[in-house]
């Protein structure tokens, strides 16, 4: 099945990729499972408090993240695909308004290559969180690859 594509230019996206060393059923579990996912969604010291998970197209994504510092930031998506075990997008309903396209390529028995796009609807959106997301991104693989890792145990 083809990836979902939304209609984009260079300036209107962040792309993050990472290539991790479990295999692609493992990565799209922690993706997919909302007891490993809310244990490692976002930025470093970032906690999640899951209101609705309903995995399937159309379903709700309801979530609270909170700061580490000081601050809850109320979060809504819905499923527009599921491609198990190598798709998953979404778009947000809460702002930031961006859509996200995750994909998980085997490279190798136990090695998954993830590829996370945003997609804003215009460049000046995608150049405001430009700037914080990228480094963002990378702190979420980071916890990603924990989860991952407790996971085999």
């Amino acid at each position: 099945m083809a990836t979902v594509t939304f209609p984009t230019t260079p300036d209107c996206e962040i792309i993050s990729s990472r290539i991790v060393n479990f295999s692609q059923e493992l990565v799209f579990e922690a993706w997919t499972n909302p007891d490993h996912l809310k244990k490692w969604w976002g930025p470093k010291g970032f906690t999640n408090t899951f209101e609705e998970f309903d995995l399937r197209p159309g379903g709700r994504w309801k979530f609270v993240m909170h700061a580490p510092e000081q601050g809850n930031f109320q979060n809504e998506c819905e499923f527009v695909k599921i491609e198990k075990p190598t798709e998953i997008a979404w778009i947000r309903i809460s702002k930031p308004l961006f859509n996200i396209v995750a994909t998980f390529e085997k490279v190798a028995n136990e090695k998954t290559k993830i590829v996370f796009r945003m997609v804003f609807e215009t460049a000046e959106e995608c150049a405001k969180l430009r700037p914080y997301v990228v480094d963002k991104n990378e702190e979420n693989f980071d916890r990603l690859e924990v989860e991952l890792s407790k996971m085999i145990l």
